[in-house]
């Protein structure tokens, strides 16, 4: 990788990081749903000309079932999720529960006839990652530090990234990410459109939260998917993958010191784990 592609993956890792502690602080003030539309539209807004310039914004109608598909499991369910559950976890731990998508992504491959995925290392990686997991879970809500059912929503998040991916390089490979995203967040908008507007805020939120919810579209989507496809372009899908390692650790440390969130037994023992299973479950297997 290049210098340049270094930085970009290192922007993309920050960027990626952040979005839990903007959201921990959003969900203070505002309903989940005001937050994932103002999000998906200031995204849409600033990557909708980039994509129009380039002549890829119109996507073929065949192409939209898998593109509705995409929508759903990427962005309509997951953020919803994730930023619903923030009303009772920790950023640092919605970040490490986002980390086990590798893990899922590397399950769903043999499900859809990647075989590969039972290669020594790999399993090695899904056994590791698994036993972080149910480490997280179990000390967390063993202990009451968390909500089991916050947690849950979370790892169902990470599974639709999972899946979006997987049906994404099995099924329309060829459609640009910029252009998908765009219409991803378009679509994300006009779903939650009536109910952000039920449940609109009835005072002007905090400069914070208005902050939190300009970083989270501004930043953690517009500008983080388009140094992704940077990234995507120089070193492919499968190594780009690798920067949520870095996205969990970031999120970890600023909850930590930013939010002064504790450093749970369960994140402390629950994160390498995660960390190693993930890393191994994603490489592809060395004949």
């Amino acid at each position: 990788m290049s210098k340049t592609g270094w930085i970009n993956f290192g922007i993309v890792g920050f960027l990626w990081g952040i979005p839990y502690l903007f959201l921990k602080v959003a969900v203070g003030e505002l309903e989940p749903s005001v937050i994932v539309i103002a999000r998906t539209l200031i995204g849409a807004i600033l990557l909708a000309p980039l994509a129009i310039k380039r002549g890829i914004f119109w996507l073929p109608i065949k192409r939209w079932p898998f593109l509705l598909l995409y929508s759903v499991c990427e962005l309509v369910g997951p953020w919803y999720l994730i930023t619903h559950a923030e009303q009772k976890i920790n950023s640092g731990l919605t970040g490490l529960l986002i980390a086990t998508t590798p893990i899922w992504a590397a399950i769903l491959a043999s499900i859809f006839g990647d075989k590969s995925v039972w290669h020594k290392s790999r399993l090695f990686g899904l056994i590791v990652g698994f036993i972080g997991v149910v480490a997280v879970v179990g000390l967390e809500s063993i202990t009451g530090s968390s909500d089991l059912i916050s947690i849950g929503m979370v790892l169902i998040a990470s599974i639709g990234y999972a899946y979006a991916i997987n049906m994404v390089n099995r099924r329309i490979p060829e459609v640009p990410g910029l252009a998908l995203n765009t219409w991803a967040m378009i679509i994300t908008s006009v779903v939650f459109a009536p109910f952000a507007i039920a449940q609109r805020p009835t005072q002007l939120p905090s400069i914070e939260v208005i902050f939190s919810v300009l970083g989270l579209g501004i930043l953690c989507t517009a500008l983080a998917f388009t140094m992704f496809f940077k990234v995507i372009a120089e070193i492919g899908p499968p190594r780009a993958s690798l920067v949520t390692y870095l996205n969990t650790a970031v999120a970890v440390v600023l909850g930590i010191i930013i939010l002064s969130e504790p450093i749970t037994l369960g994140i402390v023992i629950g994160l390498p784990l995660v960390l190693i299973g993930s890393y191994f479950a994603s490489r592809k297997p060395v004949a």
